[in-house]
């Protein structure tokens, strides 16, 4: 597969905020395996390429951007394998 160097200039880009998307486990907060359940939906709005602020480890003294550990995913979100199966499934 080819990509093309100036794909973003076409591209719609989408921000995705993590905690208000979609919930996968029911305890209120949307997660990193809710937004993968709806990729789908996205595709179909003609989304190009996912934003996502930031969703590490964090005492989040600043909405999540003091990132205290840049290998870790902030709980309430899920796990670094379910950010992996986000991107296996994007």
């Amino acid at each position: 597969m080819e990509h093309e160097a100036n794909w973003f200039k076409g591209a719609v880009f989408y921000e995705v905020l993590v905690r208000a998307f979609s919930d996968s486990n029911g305890d209120g907060t949307g997660d990193l395996r809710g937004l993968a359940s709806r990729l789908d939906y996205l595709q179909w709005l003609g989304v190009d390429c996912l934003w996502l602020p930031p969703f590490y480890a964090s005492p989040l003294r600043d909405g999540g951007y003091d990132i205290s550990d840049f290998r870790a995913v902030l709980p309430e979100f899920g796990t670094v394998e379910d950010f992996v199966y986000l991107l296996e499934e994007a």
